[in-house]
């Protein structure tokens, strides 16, 4: 080979060593700037029910803005009741749970370790014993053999637990009839039962377009809070987290409270509800969502006491322990 076509075959072979190494290292650059980019992110899986504040944050959209914008990628994960998100938290499959007042107490009675992060406002209108508008029983006492539907471990049996403390009658003086809260509602449209326990948005469904009227709300029973829990040791080491989920959370919520018919509308197409069962619904409660405090622990152990003396837990508990 003349020496010419030598150097020539040399500077070529140069040239693609060069661009091979530069394309190699762009790639390297790459991948390694992706990685850190994603190391610095914290994931943050939340555990939710169609409806919830949750729901509400994760339809509107802003909180995932929000919560990416301080480094925290949220995950969203859908559950159907409470019992399923407390199995997802003792599973560690989510970091966060939205539950009412009640499931938390019947976990912790059950040997489940949980830390009460938030709490929201009563919900204790839109909480009710309902019953046919053209039904003879017209108070609590009058309930006295009937059949009332009721969720197991949930406000509702509570709230009707305290009901008829309040009328001076037994757990034994009704017949309780433990159903899903949909399948009560069919329930009580076919007059299988006598009285209802529920929540909004059943209870505005059940007057609205199931004959039904309310014989008491909640209020001076059931606060039936939004709770949103965490595993202690997970509690422990993302107060951050928390800090910023409940700041954006509460947030929301003040959008909820002032844009409620907007929000009728979100949730109505959310849980394929009328636009008038979501406006009675949201029209009779207050939305906001803050740290716990010392007199929501409160309201929770007495529904731990209340629960205990009636036999629904076998174990007498402490709240105020998972907070400490």
């Amino acid at each position: 080979m003349r020496p010419a076509k030598r150097r020539l075959l040399k500077w070529v072979i140069t040239i693609m060593l060069l661009v091979w190494a530069g394309v190699a290292g762009y790639g390297y650059t790459q991948t390694t700037s992706q990685t850190s980019h994603s190391a610095n992110v914290t994931t943050v899986t939340v555990g939710y029910q169609k409806g919830d504040p949750f729901d509400i944050a994760k339809q509107r959209g802003e909180f995932v803005k929000k919560m990416k914008a301080k480094g925290y990628q949220v995950v969203w994960k859908q559950f159907t009741d409470g019992s399923a998100l407390i199995q997802a938290l003792k599973a560690g499959s989510i970091d966060y749970a939205r539950l009412g007042d009640s499931p938390p107490v019947s976990a912790q009675a059950s040997g489940t370790k949980l830390t009460y992060i938030a709490a929201g406002s009563s919900k204790a209108k839109g909480s009710a014993i309902v019953i046919k508008k053209n039904s003879s029983i017209s108070s609590i006492k009058q309930l006295k053999g009937k059949k009332v539907a009721y969720t197991k471990g949930t406000a509702s049996e509570y709230m009707l637990l305290r009901a008829l403390e309040k009328a001076g009658m037994s757990k034994s003086d009704i017949t309780w009839v433990n159903m899903a809260q949909s399948a009560a509602s069919v329930a009580f449209a076919k007059g299988k039962v006598d009285a209802w326990a529920t929540w909004d948005p059943y209870t505005a469904q059940a007057e609205l377009t199931e004959n039904g009227k309310v014989l008491v709300n909640g209020v001076g029973l059931s606060k039936n809070r939004d709770y949103i829990i965490a595993p202690p040791s997970y509690a422990k080491a993302h107060t951050k987290v928390s800090k910023a989920m409940i700041q954006y959370l509460e947030e929301d919520m003040q959008w909820a409270q002032s844009h409620k018919t907007q929000l009728a509308t979100m949730m109505s197409k959310s849980l394929k509800l009328s636009k008038a069962v979501m406006l009675k619904t949201v029209n009779r409660r207050s939305y906001s969502i803050g740290a716990v405090t010392a007199n929501e622990i409160k309201e929770q152990q007495k529904i731990a006491d209340v629960f205990y003396q009636s036999g629904v837990i076998d174990k007498q508990i402490t709240v105020k322990k998972v907070n400490e």
